[in-house]
């Protein structure tokens, strides 16, 4: 899983290159833990580590250019992406 989630930060940094490869990491690590607890929560079978790359793979083709202004807008969530810069994973 960590290969994946390294190239998935790789893509979002293509994406959007005033990200720094380790808030690219974070946001992918916050998107791809979003999703699977969303769908916990929501009850729905665990489908595995490819469904959930195929979904993150798709918001950073659709959102990826625009995460930094996310930030803009929310500071509260500032301080995960910037805080530690350490993997979750």
């Amino acid at each position: 899983m960590q290969e994946e989630i390294q190239r998935l930060a790789e893509e979002l940094q293509e994406k959007n290159p005033s990200l720094t490869i380790l808030e690219a990491r974070s946001w992918v690590e916050l998107l791809w833990e979003d999703f699977e607890t969303t769908r916990a929560k929501a009850g729905r079978k665990y489908e595995g580590a490819e469904v959930t790359q195929k979904i993150v793979r798709y918001w950073i083709q659709q959102y990826g250019a625009s995460l930094d202004d996310f930030i803009k807008r929310h500071p509260k969530y500032q301080k995960l992406i910037n805080g530690s810069n350490r993997p979750i994973h």
